[in-house]
């Protein structure tokens, strides 16, 4: 019995010993440090898509060479559980959607006291008829109610129009005013302001006397 097992082994001894077979172990052992490195690498390069943190990429790649070549494919499925879900360009784009669809639901105008959908050129809520915009007194175009100028014509509306042209009464008017307050006791004006006399175009215009003697 002895014998036969001594037989075995040398046989199977004398199987690995030639050089065909170890060539084969040989290059399968240098293809598993292959794959184990580049799978090391592919960790570093996987966390940098993954992570801003300069560190993490190097912690990756150590984790899957502390296994060894032997049990770097349990390391990578480890990896694979807890590393980021999203890549950060990924995670860009997710962000310029939600970004692009904000901008959008924010785009779209309603009613502040009914929260129903409007439209910019309506001037009162068909709904609740509250106050959206007015018109432009100068321009007669649409401006919010919050304006203070109009952005059409440059009108501003904190500005009131103060008339300054002033309608003085005639010194005719003007003495019967002064005679009636005073009771028609002979008060009389102080001043009065002699009228400009303008001369008119035509044949029937009169000519203003010279104040100065003829010579």
């Amino acid at each position: 019995m002895d014998d036969i097992f001594q037989q075995i082994g040398a046989t199977i001894g004398g199987f690995f010993d030639s050089g065909p077979v170890r060539l084969g172990l040989q290059a399968i052992a240098i293809y598993f440090v292959i794959l184990w490195l580049a799978a090391a690498y592919w960790a570093f390069r996987d966390m940098q898509l993954r992570s801003d943190n300069p560190i993490l990429p190097y912690l990756a790649a150590s984790f899957i060479i502390v296994f060894t070549p032997v049990f770097f494919p349990l390391a990578i499925f480890v990896y694979r559980i807890i590393r980021p879900q999203e890549k950060i360009g990924e995670t860009y784009e997710r962000n310029l959607a939600e970004e692009a669809l904000l901008a959008e639901v924010e785009a779209i105008r309603s009613c502040p006291t009914c929260a129903r959908r409007i439209n910019d050129e309506w001037i009162i809520c068909p709904t609740c008829r509250t106050r959206l915009n007015r018109v432009c007194p100068n321009c007669s175009r649409l401006v919010g109610l919050d304006w203070s100028l109009c952005a059409w014509c440059g009108k501003d509306f904190e500005r009131r129009d103060v008339a300054a042209v002033q309608v003085l009464p005639d010194v005719d008017e003007a003495g019967r005013i002064a005679s009636s307050a005073g009771g028609g006791r002979g008060v009389r004006a102080s001043r009065t302001m002699p009228r400009a006399v303008t001369p008119r175009s035509g044949s029937g215009a009169r000519a203003t006397q010279d104040p100065l003697p003829e010579r």
